[in-house]
């Protein structure tokens, strides 16, 4: 249904794009811009590696619950107001942390902060979906998937680049101010007014929903660190698998479910939801694996480690416009298939050719990678957008990306379990030929294994050029 905001939202594509697309950016940035900064704050703080972890948990932990509800309750709120909460909320959290002068308060500021930014990638999606024409959805939502790209790609070296040379805290300030920033122009050019049959929603169902996916991000996350047999990672596990049974009782038996029936029965959502997990999946395993490849077994400083990355957020910033233009025109699935060969085939490569006495392999896989997801997020968030009837699109995108995120915590945990299993251990692949870092060969090997599943369940997709639309109003011009 094509509405006000459809047609005022064609006119200002570029003043939209120049809100979302960094908004997303600091979102992304923030979530792996401590990583490196971790032992300086231990320094500071007098905290062991267990203490630490809950600086980068802690914020996971909140966004990964926040974004099925922000995804919710845009259907029933205006996006102007929502994003500007989210932005606010943000805002506060990182100057709780910049202001920090203990641990405690660090990891409530990032709890806080994860709660705002859980908000902007997915109410991004959405403003795109709902205030762009269909013709330019697919290049709007490749301009988005841009910034993620980048952010996720820079977002180490961001922070060991300015922690290094301005303090751990500098890196909080430096996101409130761009969250503040951000305000103005985003109370300007979002809509204000509320969705066309704006109705309720299941409350009790969407806690269940958030309790799983909160369970299940801190037991891999826990499995990253002390393995699965370690108590609070197997009991968050089985404590996460029983919220989503309860949820999926709940959601067939409530008058208005959380997640409308109507979705899960749509088989392009269903097959988008697993292969969108699986490829992120191997893009996180890759974000994380490569510069410890590069750092163990090449020897590079992780301040150049993360260097490496930056080849893959050039491939993000420079093509994904163009695959969101490729989308629009040609439809979903030659672009979803491609782009899964290309990450099976990067991995693969990966599994081969690193961890010898080059890191350009590494490099040059992992912008493989990298470009073989944006091939397969961007067209498969344009196909939902088409399916989704108007009144569900915010719930669809919104756990489409929930499964993308608890792709990205699921994936390094699996990988690094068998990074360890496989630690002094010959190398499953007969091609790789380097003297050491046959743990990672393995864990690379496993990865090009999934992106083949992955591409097998995408195959299912519908062969026509453009996967069906939801059928317009004989009113909508």
């Amino acid at each position: 249904m094509t509405s006000v905001s459809t047609v005022a939202g064609a006119r200002s594509a570029p003043a939209l794009l120049a809100v979302l697309v960094p908004a997303v950016l600091v979102t992304v940035v923030a979530s792996d811009m401590v990583t490196l900064m971790l032992p300086t704050m231990g320094t500071a703080f007098g905290a062991g590696e267990p203490e630490l972890a809950w600086v980068v948990t802690g914020f996971l932990l909140t966004f990964s619950v926040g974004i099925p509800f922000y995804g919710r309750v845009s259907d029933r709120f205006s996006l102007r107001g929502l994003f500007v909460f989210a932005l606010l909320v943000y805002a506060l959290g990182t100057l709780v942390c910049a202001l920090a002068a203990s641990l405690l308060v660090l990891v409530t500021g990032r709890v806080v902060a994860g709660m705002g930014a859980a908000g902007l990638p997915v109410l991004s999606v959405v403003a795109v979906t709902r205030t762009l024409p269909e013709g330019k959805r697919g290049m709007g939502i490749g301009v988005v998937s841009a910034g993620a790209g980048i952010g996720a790609a820079a977002g180490p070296a961001i922070g060991g680049g300015a922690g290094q040379l301005l303090g751990w805290p500098a890196l909080f300030w430096i996101m409130f101010v761009a969250a503040l920033s951000l305000l103005p122009a985003a109370w300007k050019v979002l809509p204000g007014e509320r969705p066309a049959g704006a109705g309720g929603f299941d409350m009790l169902g969407g806690i269940l929903l958030g309790a799983g996916a909160g369970l299940a991000l801190f037991g891999m996350t826990r499995a990253q660190v002390a393995g699965f047999a370690d108590p609070a990672a197997w009991t968050s596990l089985v404590s996460a698998v029983a919220a989503f049974v309860l949820f999926g009782f709940r959601t067939a038996r409530a008058a208005k479910p959380f997640i409308p029936l109507s979705l899960l029965r749509d088989r392009v959502y269903r097959i988008a939801l697993v292969v969108v997990f699986l490829a992120m999946m191997v893009n996180l395993g890759g974000l994380v694996f490569v510069p410890l490849l590069v750092v163990e077994v090449n020897g590079l400083t992780p301040g150049a480690g993360a260097l490496v990355m930056i080849p893959a957020g050039i491939v993000a910033a420079v093509l994904a416009p163009a695959i969101g233009r490729a989308a629009d025109r040609f439809g979903a699935r030659p672009l979803v298939l491609t782009g899964l060969a290309l990450i099976t085939g990067s991995a693969l490569a990966l599994s081969t050719f690193a961890g010898g006495s080059s890191v350009v392999p590494a490099g040059a896989g992992m912008a493989g990678i990298g470009l073989g997801f944006l091939l397969v997020l961007t067209p498969l968030i344009g196909a939902v957008a088409g399916v989704l009837p108007a009144g569900q699109a915010g719930a669809g995108i919104g756990i489409l990306q929930g499964a993308q995120f608890l792709g990205a915590g699921t994936g390094p945990a699996v990988f690094g379990v068998l990074a360890a299993a496989r630690a002094d251990a010959d190398a499953f692949n007969p091609l790789y030929s380097a003297s050491e870092g046959q743990a990672y060969s393995d864990v690379f090997l496993v990865m090009a294994a999934i992106g083949g599943v992955a591409l097998l369940i995408a195959s299912g997709l519908q062969r026509s050029a453009r996967l069906r639309r939801r059928p317009r109003s004989p009113a909508s011009p």
